[in-house]
């Protein structure tokens, strides 16, 4: 008799853990970035939030990605908004800006000390971070690549966040490197993916970001 109520008590036990691992909250995180976070020229379920929550949880994460996008920003308006983008109190945030410093040829040392503060912001609050970085195209020269693509690793490793090298990877993966065929993934203004290139991108992602999950949950 004495066996059957040990019985039982593990039964109850583990249907205790089951119930609570189902109505546990999902893990929380914000995308912070410019208009490849926002979406921009996409359907809403096509852009990178929706596509990025989707991945995941097709692969057994249950999270919620927010929004928090603005189409045009550079790294300065991400740093700007940094702190009311926290006060949601977000588990982890992922920040993918640098792509309009970029094209506006924008010092790599200035967007270093803007990612700095948003990094920073994150720390102090104890909020994992995955930086995705960009890469500058050789038409603005090799000292500036080299400065510009340092920036990203730099600050990951500074600051102990996860990184994800390049936002484009899986266009470029995909590919094989080749700007005239990524041409087929891309809007018509060759700036933003349509809607492939950014399942392309997601797939290319999606570990990192899963990274993050994980992390959240240790």
């Amino acid at each position: 008799m004495r066996k059957v109520w040990a019985g039982i008590g593990v039964l109850i036990g583990v249907s205790m853990l089951w119930s609570s691992a189902l109505s546990a909250d999902p893990v929380r995180i914000t995308a912070l970035g410019d208009s490849l976070v926002q979406g921009y020229g996409l359907h809403q379920e096509d852009g990178f939030v929706p596509q990025l929550e989707a991945w995941l949880r097709d692969n057994g994460a249950e999270v919620e990605i927010a929004n928090a996008g603005v189409s045009g920003d550079t790294s300065a308006g991400g740093a700007a908004r940094i702190d009311w983008t926290l006060a949601d109190n977000p588990d982890g945030l992922i920040v993918l800006l640098g792509g309009n410093d970029l094209l506006r040829g924008l010092s790599a040392e200035e967007m270093k000390s803007n990612l700095a503060k948003i990094l920073s912001a994150a720390r102090a609050q104890g909020v994992e971070v995955l930086l995705v970085g960009m890469r500058a195209p050789n038409n603005y020269g090799p000292d500036y690549r080299t400065a510009f693509d340092a920036v990203y690793p730099a600050l990951a490793a500074e600051y102990g966040a996860l990184l994800h090298p390049d936002a484009f990877a899986g266009i470029f993966e995909q590919v094989g490197g080749d700007p005239a065929e990524a041409q087929q993934f891309m809007q018509d203004d060759d700036i933003h993916p349509n809607e492939e290139g950014v399942r392309l991108n997601v797939a290319a992602l999606g570990p990192r970001a899963l990274d993050l999950v994980n992390r959240l949950a240790d």
